[in-house]
């Protein structure tokens, strides 16, 4: 599978973003997908993931209740959904597929999209 995400940009704290990742090529229900991101000088890490089941999501912590993960496997997206936007946010977005176990190092996806820039001004 290839990953391709967009749907980034400039918005003003407060505001909202849905970035958006297409993956093509194999069965895309078959994987796990998340979405990293990587702020400048710092460790990448997990914002969220959604299992094959669209049931089961997981959110890091200071994303709770802000971000929604969601999927459509028929148009073999993945989106997160970023609302109430803080400048911490400002970071480069990753979408990443795991056909393996549902997880969220980064280690476990083996399949990487290419990163949308998400800047959050104060």
């Amino acid at each position: 599978v290839q990953l391709q995400a967009s749907g980034g940009g400039l918005v003003q704290a407060g505001g909202s973003l849905r970035v958006s990742c297409v993956a093509s090529g194999r069965i895309f229900s078959l994987y796990n997908m998340g979405w990293f991101r990587q702020a400048p000088g710092k460790e990448r890490e997990v914002v969220a993931v959604i299992g094959r089941s669209t049931g089961v999501t997981y959110y890091e912590g200071s994303v709770k209740g802000r971000f929604t993960i969601s999927r459509d496997n028929a148009k073999n997206t993945v989106y997160l959904q970023m609302n109430n936007l803080k400048p911490k946010d400002t970071a480069v977005y990753y979408c990443a597929a795991d056909r393996s176990v549902f997880g969220t190092a980064g280690y476990l996806y083996d399949v990487w999209g290419q990163g949308t820039q998400v800047t959050v001004s104060s």
